[in-house]
C-alpha cells in the first residue's frame, strides 16, 4: 500500500510540473465591407483561468499581443491599426504600470484595402503571451490564414470560422484560494484605478494652469481684462456675466484642443505611441526645446497674422466677440502657455483614453477661474502683487522642471533598447545637476536672459530655494545605491545601473569574499550572483562545489517577478540562494539572436531556434516536458534532478523547505 501511495505521489508530481500548456485557440474569418475593403478578424478562445495580454502595453511589462500581415506582392494596404475589444485593465504593482488583458475570448480586427484583385487569402502571424495565477508561458507565435470570401454576401461573426486544427486546449486549471488572494493583492480594481489616474491628471493639469497664470504672458492680462469687463458693461451683473462667459470660452478652447488631439490620434493610439522608442525620443527633444524657451534662449510664438485676425474679431462684441477675446488670450500667451500645454498633452498621452481632454479641462479651469472671480469681486485686484521680475523667475523654474522631466522620456527609450547609456547613476547625476543649478538660480548666484537685476531675494524665493537644495542633497545618496522612494518610478530601476548592489557591494557574502563577479555572471534579482549561460553556470558550480538552481524565467513573466520580490527576498530563502546554490536564470523571452552557426531546428516542436530565448524554452520543453514559467529545478553537476521541480509557490516556508531538500541531497 505504501509503495502504491509513493507511486501515485510521484505520478501526480510529474503531471503537475511536467505539463505542457496550450491554453489559446485561434480562429479567423473575414468580413466584406465593399469590393475593395475587407475586415480581417482573429478571435482567441482562452482557457478558463488564463488571460491573454493586449496590444498596447508599455515596454518593460508583459509581452503584448502583436499581429503581422504578410504582403510580399503589395496586394493590399492596412487601414489604421489593429483594434481590440475593451478587455480588463489593472495596475500591476510588480511592473508598476497599467496592463490590459482578456479572459475567455478576445477579438482583434484589422481593416484592409485591396490594391489588386489577384488575391484569395492573406497570411498573418500573431505573437502573444498568456498567464494564469501561477504560470506564464513564454511568448509564442501562431500562423494565421484569412480566406477571402468569393461570394458577394457579407460574412458575419456567426458563420463558421476558419480554425487551425492543430490548436489544442489542455485541461482547465483550477485557481486555488491562495493564488486568488495573491492575485487580488497584486492588482487593483480597473475602474477605481482608471478614475484615480484621470483625477491625478486633472489635479496636475490644474496646478500647471495655476503655474501658467504666474507667467509674464498671462498674469498682467488679469487686471487688464477684468477692468475691461467692469468698465465696458452697463451694470455690475453684466460685467460678471461677460467675465463668466470669457472664462467658459477659455475652457472650451483648451478642451477642444484636447479633443482634437484625442480624435486625430485615437485614444488607444496615444498610449501606443507613448511607449514607442521613437516617440519617446521625440518627446525628449520637444521638452528640451520647451525648457530652452522658458530659460530664455528663444520664444515660441504663433504667427502675428493669426493673432491680428483673431484680435480684430474680438471687437465685434457680444458672445462671439468675447469668445474671440478668449482665443486672443490663448494665442498671445502661447509663448508661456504653449510649452506647459505641450508637456501636459505629452504626459496625458502616456495614459491614453480621454486623459488629454481631462488634462486640458483642469488646465483651462485654473486659467479661467481668476478672470471670473476678480470680475465678481474687483476689490480683490488690490491684493494682487505687481508685475515684475518675479514673473520671469516663474518661467525659469518651469524651464528647469521641464528639462528634468525630458530625461524621463530619454530614459524610457534607453530602457527599451537596453543600451545602458542612461543608467540609474547617470540619470541621477543629470537630475542633481539640473536641480542644483535651479537652487543656485533661486539664491541669485546665476542669472539668465530677461532676468531683472536682483539686489536681494525674497523670503518666499529663499524658502523655495532651500526646498530645491534639500531635494538635490536627497538625490545624492542615490548614486551609492539609496532607494530614493520619493521619486520611485522616475529613475531607471536599481538593477539597471553600473553598481546594482550599491557602492561597497553590501548584502552578498560571496561578493565580499571574491571582490568581483565570476566570469559570465552578473547581479540578478535581490543582488544574487546569477548566470544567464547554462554552460558557464555549470562550470562555476563545479569549481565551487555547489548544486545548481535552474530558473526558467522571462523578462515579461509576472509570476516570476512575484516570486523574486515576495519569496526570494525572505532572509532564509535569500541565504540559500546566496550561499548554497549557483543560480542560472534562463530567460525564455530573450530576443537576442543566436549566431547563425548555433541556430538549429527543434526536435520537439520542429521550429527553427533563432534566439537565445528560443534555445532555453526548447531546453525546458525537451528536458522537463514543461513550457510554463516560473519553473525551478535543482540539479547536480551531471544535470540530474536532486528533487522534483517547483513552479510558482508564494508560500515562503514551503519554497524554503523545497530548496533545503534539494541542497541536502547534493553530493560533492
Amino acid at each position: 500500500m505504501k509503495n502504491i501511495a509513493i507511486t501515485l505521489l510521484l505520478f501526480f508530481s510529474a503531471s503537475t510540473f511536467g505539463q505542457m500548456y496550450n491554453p489559446v485557440k485561434w480562429s479567423t474569418y473575414v468580413e466584406k465591407v465593399s469590393d475593395k475593403e475587407y475586415i480581417l478578424k482573429a478571435q482567441a478562445v482562452i482557457q478558463s483561468g488564463w488571460h491573454l495580454y493586449g496590444q498596447y502595453i508599455e515596454e518593460g511589462g508583459p509581452s503584448r499581443t502583436a499581429f503581422t500581415f504578410k504582403n510580399p506582392k503589395k496586394n493590399f494596404e492596412l487601414i489604421r491599426k489593429t483594434t481590440e475589444e475593451k478587455g480588463h485593465e489593472v495596475v500591476d504593482k510588480i511592473f508598476d504600470m497599467k496592463i490590459k488583458y482578456f479572459e475567455d475570448k478576445a477579438l482583434f480586427t484589422q481593416k484592409i484595402k485591396f490594391t489588386s484583385d489577384d488575391i484569395s487569402n492573406i497570411a498573418g502571424e500573431v505573437e502573444f503571451m498568456v498567464c494564469d495565477d501561477s504560470n506564464c508561458l513564454p511568448p509564442t507565435s501562431e500562423e494565421l490564414t484569412f480566406k477571402i470570401p468569393t461570394e458577394k454576401k457579407l460574412a458575419s461573426a456567426e458563420e463558421t470560422p476558419i480554425v487551425k486544427k492543430d490548436s489544442v486546449i489542455s485541461e482547465e486549471k483550477t485557481v486555488s484560494q491562495t493564488e486568488e488572494k495573491t492575485s487580488k493583492e497584486i492588482v487593483s480594481s480597473p475602474k477605481k484605478t482608471e478614475s484615480r489616474g484621470l483625477l491625478t491628471i486633472f489635479i496636475l493639469a490644474f496646478l500647471s494652469g495655476f503655474a501658467a497664470l504666474l507667467t509674464p504672458c498671462v498674469f498682467p492680462m488679469i487686471p487688464m481684462t477684468v477692468s475691461y469687463f467692469t468698465k465696458q458693461s452697463k451694470t455690475k451683473a453684466a460685467g460678471i456675466r461677460n467675465a463668466m462667459i470669457y472664462g467658459i470660452s477659455i475652457v472650451i478652447i483648451y478642451v477642444l484642443l484636447g479633443s482634437i488631439v484625442t480624435a486625430v490620434f485615437g485614444a488607444d493610439s496615444l498610449n501606443a505611441l507613448s511607449t514607442n522608442v521613437w516617440f519617446n525620443l521625440i518627446f525628449f527633444i520637444l521638452l528640451v526645446v520647451f525648457a530652452c524657451s522658458f530659460l530664455g534662449a528663444f520664444e515660441i510664438v504663433l504667427p502675428s497674422s493669426l493673432a491680428n485676425k483673431v484680435d480684430s474679431q474680438a471687437d465685434r462684441g457680444g458672445l462671439i466677440g468675447i469668445f474671440f477675446m478668449a482665443l486672443a488670450l490663448a494665442i498671445v500667451s502661447f509663448s508661456c502657455t504653449g510649452p506647459i500645454v505641450g508637456t501636459l498633452l505629452v504626459e496625458a498621452a502616456s495614459k491614453g483614453g480621454i486623459a488629454p481632454i481631462v488634462g486640458m479641462l483642469g488646465f483651462s479651469i485654473a486659467i479661467a477661474l481668476p478672470f471670473s472671480l476678480f470680475a465678481a469681486f474687483p476689490g480683490w485686484l488690490n491684493a494682487l502683487p505687481k508685475s515684475g521680475g518675479w514673473l520671469n523667475t516663474v518661467k525659469v523654474v518651469l524651464g528647469f522642471l521641464e528639462l528634468a522631466l525630458a530625461f524621463k522620456f530619454l530614459s524610457n527609450a534607453d530602457l527599451v533598447l537596453q543600451l545602458h547609456w542612461l543608467e540609474r547613476e547617470v540619470f541621477l547625476a543629470i537630475w542633481i545637476a539640473v536641480f542644483g543649478m535651479l537652487a543656485f538660480y533661486l539664491f541669485g548666484k546665476i542669472t539668465l536672459p530677461h532676468d531683472s537685476p536682483l539686489n536681494h531675494i525674497s523670503v518666499g524665493r529663499l524658502g523655495f530655494g532651500l526646498i530645491v537644495l534639500s531635494f538635490t542633497i536627497y538625490l545624492i545618496p542615490g548614486l551609492w545605491g539609496a532607494p530614493l522612494k520619493l521619486i520611485s518610478g522616475f529613475p531607471p530601476p536599481m538593477q539597471y545601473s553600473e553598481s546594482p548592489n550599491g557602492l561597497g557591494i553590501s548584502g552578498n557574502s560571496e561578493l565580499k569574499i571574491t571582490g568581483s563577479l565570476p566570469e559570465g555572471a552578473e547581479h540578478g534579482p535581490q543582488n544574487i550572483i546569477t548566470f544567464h549561460d547554462y554552460d558557464k553556470g555549470m562550470e562555476y558550480a563545479k569549481k565551487v562545489g555547489k548544486p545548481v538552481l535552474l530558473d526558467f524565467t522571462g523578462y515579461a513573466c509576472v509570476n516570476c517577478r512575484k516570486m523574486e520580490e515576495l519569496v526570494w527576498s525572505d532572509p532564509k530563502v535569500l541565504g540559500v540562494l546566496n550561499n548554497d546554490v549557483v543560480l542560472i536564470s534562463l530567460y525564455v523571452d530573450d530576443k537576442k539572436e543566436l549566431p547563425e552557426s548555433e541556430q538549429f531546428t527543434s526536435e520537439t516542436t520542429g521550429k527553427r531556434i533563432k534566439t537565445i530565448g528560443n534555445k532555453w524554452s526548447d531546453l525546458q520543453i525537451k528536458t522537463y516536458k514543461a513550457n510554463a514559467q516560473p519553473f525551478y529545478v535543482i540539479v547536480d553537476h551531471k544535470s540530474a534532478n536532486l528533487t522534483e521541480p517547483s513552479a510558482y509557490n508564494p508560500n515562503v516556508e514551503e519554497y524554503y523547505g523545497w530548496l533545503q531538500s534539494g541542497v541536502g541531497k547534493f553530493k560533492r
